[in-house]
């Protein structure tokens, strides 16, 4: 013998005949399938919105933003129309730009 541990050892990897591992890949296995359902139900609501005439991808920008801190949303607002300002497009006259940033100031 070299008077080498094995590999296994020399790294302190558990055995792997250990249940541990085993466990812990079913948990994954069942968080994986969970997680499958939950983005086949939020897919449903934006299918839904979409049937009663919402636009999924606006929707989407929505829950994007409102997931951000309001400083971050803030930030991000400003720099959007500072862009497209330079690009010649003056998003606060829109009516979304008008409602993002009535939205802001009461945030």
């Amino acid at each position: 013998m070299s008077g080498r541990l094995h590999p296994r050892k020399e790294l302190n990897m558990p055995e792997p005949t250990d249940d541990r591992l085993r466990l812990l890949i079913e948990r994954v296995e069942r968080l994986e399938e969970e997680k499958k359902g939950i983005s086949d139900d939020i897919r449903d609501v934006y299918a839904e919105a979409k049937a009663v005439g919402y636009d999924a991808k606006i929707m989407r920008e929505i829950v994007k933003l409102r997931k951000m801190k309001p400083d971050d949303r803030a930030e991000k607002v400003s720099l959007l129309e500072t862009y497209m300002a330079a690009l010649g497009m003056d998003y606060a006259s829109t009516p979304l730009g008008t409602a993002t940033l009535e939205r802001l100031k009461a945030a």
